[in-house]
Formats: C-alpha cells, sequence, structure tokens
C-alpha cells in the first residue's frame, strides 16, 4: 500500500494519492475533495468538517477553528493571542486548553488543540479509507515553510494520535512543485519556479530552483494578515451595507447576522471564480427580515480591488529580495483555494508577462443540467455546469415538491442527453413542502459526484459518474 499525502491547512484539509501518473485528491463523504478544519462539540459528540462549519452560527462558543495557528506554540506567543482574541472558544491560561461547555450540564470540558488536529487528521483517515477501499497508515504531511520544530512535532504528535504512520514532513512549496511532476523530468539545466499560495487565513510566495530534480527554496514571504477570508470580510461588509440601505438597520456589530452573512458571502466568492454573478441569500437574517441580493464579478473585484493589490505585492518583492526579474521566472504554480480568483490570475499573468495558455486549467467540456417539470407538466432544463466551467467545481440544487410525494428523483443531462438519475425512495408523507438538497461536485478528470438529501427525514442517496465531461 502506497502511502497518502495529508494537508492540513488553517481553514481547510485534504488528502491526496498517486494515481494515473499524478496527485489526485480525493472526495469525502460529502463530495467534496476539501474539509472544513473545524471541530464542534456537543454534548458528548465530536463533529468534525462541513457540518461543524455549518452549525457554527448556532453553536459559535463550542467550535473550533484555524487551530493550527496555536499547534506547538506557548501562550504567550503573538500568534497564539491574536487566536486567543479571535476565538469564540474560552481558552485557559499556561495550558492553552479550550474550555467547551456542555449545553445540557454546567459541566465543562478541556480540550487541547492537538487533540483537536487528532480529530481532524482522523476525518483525513477516513476519508482515504473509504476511497481506497482498505486500511491506510503510511502518510507524508505537508507543513508551512516557516513552522518550527515545536509546530512540526505537534503536527506530528497529532497525526500519529490519529492512526498515522507519519513517514515525513514535507515544505508546501516542495508539495506543491512535486503533485506537479515540476523539475522531476528534467535531467539537467537549473530554473526558477515561483509558489504562490493564497490559502483561508495568510498568503505565502516562495521563490525555488530547480536544478537537475533537486529543489532549493531562495525565499519565502508570508503575510497572516491577507487570505480568503479578507475577501469573504470584505463582500460580507457589503452585503451588510446593502442590507442598512433597503431596511434601515445596521448588522454589522452583530455577531450572529456577520457570521450569516459570511457564509454567504464565502459561496458567492466560490460561484464567482467561475460564473459572472452569484445570488447572496439569508433566511432570517435580522429580525426575521430575509435578505437577497445579487453580486456581479465586476462588482466584487471592485470591493475588493486593494486586497488584489496587497495580494500580488509581495511577488514583486520577493523577486527583488533575491535579485530575480519577472523574466527569471519559468514557472509559476498557484495553490490555495482563493488562488483560484480569475482577477488574481490574471493580476500575476501581467505582472510576470505570462500568456494565457501559461496556466492550465482543467474544464467542463459540454453542459451539465438538471431536469426538472413544471406546473404546467413542461421539461424545464436548468444548466449546473455550464460548458467551460473551471474544475474542480461544486454545485447545489434545491428540489420542491409537495410532502405527499413519495419519491424524488434527480435527472441529470450532459448536453441533451440523459446522463444520470439520483432517486430517493418510499419517503414518509410530511405536512410541509418537500424539499431535498443535491450537492455536486465535478473533479478535474471530469467525474461527477452527486448527493441528494431529504431535509425533514434527513434522508440520503449518492452516486459517482466516473466519465461526465472534462477537457484542458
Amino acid at each position: 500500500m502506497a502511502a497518502i499525502g495529508v494537508h492540513f491547512g488553517y481553514t481547510c484539509a485534504c488528502v491526496a494519492i498517486f494515481k494515473d501518473g499524478r496527485a489526485d485528491v480525493v472526495a469525502n463523504d460529502a463530495g467534496d475533495r476539501v474539509t472544513p478544519a473545524v471541530v464542534a462539540y456537543r454534548d458528548t459528540e465530536q463533529i468534525v468538517g462541513i457540518a461543524a462549519k455549518q452549525g457554527r452560527i448556532r453553536n459559535a462558543a463550542n467550535t473550533v477553528v484555524k487551530v493550527k495557528q496555536i499547534l506547538g506554540r506557548r501562550y504567550d506567543d503573538p500568534a497564539a493571542q491574536v487566536h486567543r482574541e479571535e476565538s469564540k472558544c474560552l481558552v485557559r491560561k499556561f495550558i492553552f486548553y479550550y474550555i467547551h461547555e456542555h449545553q445540557s450540564t454546567d459541566d465543562s470540558k478541556y480540550v487541547s488543540p492537538e487533540e483537536v488536529a487528532k480529530l481532524i487528521f482522523h476525518k483525513m483517515k477516513e476519508t482515504a479509507q473509504s476511497a481506497l477501499g482498505s486500511d491506510v497508515k503510511d502518510a507524508v504531511i505537508t507543513v508551512p515553510f516557516e513552522f518550527g520544530e515545536m509546530q512540526k512535532n505537534a503536527l506530528r504528535n497529532a497525526a500519529e494520535k490519529a492512526g498515522f504512520n507519519v513517514l515525513r514532513l514535507i515544505h508546501e512549496p516542495s508539495a506543491a512543485l512535486l503533485a506537479y511532476g515540476i523539475g522531476q523530468d528534467c535531467p539537467s539545466g537549473k530554473s526558477h519556479v515561483l509558489v504562490y499560495k493564497l490559502g483561508g487565513t495568510s498568503l505565502s510566495v516562495t521563490a525555488l530552483e530547480v536544478n537537475s530534480g533537486m529543489y532549493r527554496a531562495l525565499a519565502t514571504h508570508t503575510d497572516h494578515s491577507t487570505g480568503g477570508e479578507s475577501f469573504t470580510h470584505a463582500l460580507a461588509q457589503y452585503l451588510a451595507a446593502e442590507f442598512k440601505k433597503l431596511y434601515k438597520h445596521d448588522v454589522s456589530s452583530n455577531p450572529r447576522a456577520m457570521m450569516k452573512l459570511m457564509n454567504s458571502a464565502d459561496v458567492a466568492k466560490h460561484t464567482l471564480s467561475t460564473l459572472g454573478g452569484a445570488n447572496c441569500f439569508v433566511d432570517s437574517l435580522y429580525d426575521g427580515m430575509d435578505f437577497e441580493c445579487n453580486v456581479s464579478r465586476a462588482r466584487f473585484e471592485l470591493i475588493c480591488s486593494n486586497l488584489f493589490n496587497k495580494s500580488i505585492q509581495p511577488i514583486k518583492s520577493l523577486l527583488e529580495q533575491v535579485n530575480l526579474s519577472t523574466s527569471d521566472v519559468n514557472t509559476v504554480v498557484l495553490s490555495g483555494g482563493s488562488a483560484r480568483i480569475p482577477k488574481l490570475q490574471q493580476m500575476i499573468r501581467d505582472l510576470l508577462v505570462l500568456g494565457e495558455d501559461s496556466i492550465t486549467v482543467d474544464c467542463c467540456a459540454s453542459d451539465v443540467l438538471v431536469k426538472e417539470v413544471d406546473d404546467s407538466g413542461t421539461d424545464v432544463f436548468t444548466v449546473l455546469f455550464p460548458s467551460g466551467t473551471p474544475l474542480p467545481a461544486r454545485r447545489q440544487h434545491t428540489l420542491r415538491g409537495p410532502g405527499s410525494m413519495a419519491s424524488v428523483c434527480l435527472e441529470l443531462y450532459q448536453a441533451q442527453n440523459p446522463l444520470a438519475q439520483v432517486i430517493l425512495r418510499d419517503l414518509e408523507p410530511v405536512e410541509e413542502a418537500r424539499v431535498v438538497v443535491a450537492v455536486l461536485t465535478m473533479k478535474r478528470d471530469g467525474s461527477l459526484h452527486v448527493t441528494c438529501t431529504e431535509q425533514s427525514s434527513g434522508r440520503s442517496e449518492a452516486v459517482t459518474i466516473e466519465t461526465a465531461a472534462a477537457a484542458s
């Protein structure tokens, strides 16, 4: 059994296997390639991933986020203090243990950051085992370039407690080059590679020299004040201002309302990486009032213009530091979820004078649609993945019908040809309307994972379509 690769980020985690000559990040039980690095505690229950993140609005005091920020750090470390001030969890001094108060009792449970990290690693282990159909132990784990020995040891210990045999810790920039095989097929000759990573809470830029398959880091720059959450926060503030214009209520100082707007803004940000517009809808945002707002990609780019400029500046500074010109850079590797933002990619191309074909993007080769029948009995097709959609991509679609329906069928089409059906059968009647939420994730290889969940009962069905639609 070959070893797997695990990336434990500040906001998300993922696990990869090497398949068909390249690293392939496997999907979790929800069909997503990345899992939120979030852990929630509810009495005796421990919840990891998307469910913990979605429940954070109601369970903020018992939900741990960004635990990687404090792994292996002392309590008086400046980064640890920032985390303590931002965390909704109470934190006890000196031992740096979270305090989780049980909702049903007056007792508290003390949980160390290492224990929280262990649960996330265990979730990654389960994801890999589900994809491979066998037990997984050997793992290679990525670490930030600036991690010290105490932080590396804490990360390793958490992984080992989760059941991993850690073969090696590898720096994230080097892992990015290995994942794409950069420099491995070059027997001789020196080249320079720039690894640009814009994750959830930090931005890092690393210049490396590649020579005969060997990597040498020349310099790195890390900015913990800029990340994907910065863009989400800027968009959420814009939505709050729009709500104030419409309803004359300022929700910017309301933590619960702003968390709802942050969730909506996060979804919209991802949508705007593939489409020209996104609809933001928040149910009962304030005093029972719903809020809906359409945001175009152009508006998003205007809102975040200062952040885009701030995200590009480290490239210039780093090249000056290592005495390289833009023409000396042979390859640029983009990593991190927010590096998918089209505006950011274009600014990097313009700065480094790269051609449009310098960044290879897997995309959907033909439209993928869902078929429904309206009240008049007419077939209605809705495009979920338009032709040319960059991959991977994720979509959510809601099916509604009368509560008396005993079954619900999701029909998918590629172009106008039937692709697949997902059927929920033997549903119990309900008084309210029947609501089924379908989550569709298309991977780089064109395979499509579909999960349909009936909201009242929680019943779900899932299918994976190995050959849907992909091109380069």
